[in-house]
């Protein structure tokens, strides 16, 4: 890494941005590379986890845009990855469910963050990235309260 001021160096917040802006780029080379995209692994995820639920839901559990859940749904639907239907408690809304596909496409989906992870992470011991790990979500969920 080339030198920076050492008042950048010692604040939290601007290593996390620039480990932020290299992470992106590695999961975004990684995910195009396998042909797929991160908006479709978090809602696999989302829906792996919690079950069916409503896009807007979706968009919540996932953090993502409603336009962008619109976007990426239509994509997994389009591959077979996940189901919509009319919800039969709301009549205006569509519940997202996981298919077989969709379970096995986050399989190989997790193989590709896993491999990511290992290289963002190589200098640090199991032990070190369960910490770091917790650490950094303990500070999100601190911030996701506000």
């Amino acid at each position: 890494m080339d030198e920076m001021p050492e008042r950048m160096a010692a604040k939290p917040s601007w290593l996390i941005t620039q480990l932020a802006v290299h992470t992106r780029r590695l999961v975004f080379d990684a995910f195009a590379d396998s042909g797929t995209r991160g908006y479709h692994y978090r809602i696999l995820a989302v829906l792996r986890e919690f079950g069916a639920v409503s896009q807007a839901e979706l968009g919540r559990r996932s953090r993502m845009d409603r336009s962008d859940v619109v976007a990426a749904v239509n994509d997994l639907v389009e591959q077979g990855y996940v189901d919509r239907a009319p919800d039969p408690d709301h009549g205006r809304r569509n519940k997202v469910s996981i298919t077989r596909s969709g379970v096995r496409q986050l399989r190989r989906m997790d193989a590709v963050v896993d491999r990511v992870q290992d290289e963002l992470l190589q200098s640090l011991s199991g032990e070190e990235r369960k910490v770091l790990t917790g650490l950094l979500g303990r500070v999100l969920a601190d911030h996701e309260a506000e």
